[in-house]
């Protein structure tokens, strides 16, 4: 990343067809503007490019740049402080590599050969909530647990209120593990969704 080591992986869950509301790739490449961080990472991976709108809403809100995982190196996703990261779900119900993207690679090639202990994570995901209401974002669920293993201290959690979903792999007592998005039946919250949880990451010191 030529502006700043800042990371930030986009989770989309279940995105079934793109939005017609989505920017196209490559185009959240823009330097820092809005946060006094230098060393924060925002990575996604992608399916249909649902994902990818919500990694640009993250960028838009947060002044980061988003990159998708396949093209981080190790040295820039050991050079941040922070990282945000995103990932959707295609492989419902799997136990393990449930995004179907480049994460499902990275997450067990890549990963478990990182010193990552100590960094703050924040976890979104995005996924269809009606049509896949008892698997809801639970790729999301697989990047908490797999970040968190590796000693990170995991930042983020949201309210579950107003989801019509009916299990997650990315709850944790009552909660999601971070940031929820359904581009498919709610894409008209995900931008406002997106500026609320980086004021509430400003608040629990990620940046």
């Amino acid at each position: 990343m030529m502006y700043s080591k800042i990371t930030v992986v986009a989770v989309a869950l279940n995105a079934a067809g793109t939005s017609a509301f989505g920017p196209q790739r490559g185009a959240f490449s823009r330097p820092l503007t809005h946060l006094d961080a230098e060393k924060v990472g925002l990575y996604y991976s992608t399916s249909t490019g649902n994902t990818e709108t919500v990694a640009g809403y993250i960028a838009d809100a947060s002044g980061l740049r988003a990159d998708d995982i396949s093209d981080a190196s190790d040295a820039e996703i050991l050079g941040c402080d922070s990282i945000i990261v995103g990932a959707p779900t295609w492989h419902t119900d799997a136990d393990t590599e449930r995004s179907g993207t480049s994460w499902d690679e990275w997450l067990y090639n890549q990963l478990p050969n990182l010193d990552l202990s100590g960094k703050n994570i924040a976890v979104f995901g995005v996924g269809d909530q009606e049509s896949y209401s008892d698997y809801y974002c639970d790729a999301a669920g697989e990047l908490y647990d797999l970040f968190e293993a590796k000693g990170c201290k995991m930042m983020g959690f949201t309210s579950i209120d107003g989801y019509n979903h009916q299990s997650s792999k990315a709850e944790r007592d009552g909660k999601f593990i971070g940031l929820m998005c359904d581009e498919d039946n709610q894409y008209d919250m995900s931008e406002d969704r997106a500026k609320a949880w980086i004021e509430q990451l400003k608040g629990e010191g990620f940046f």
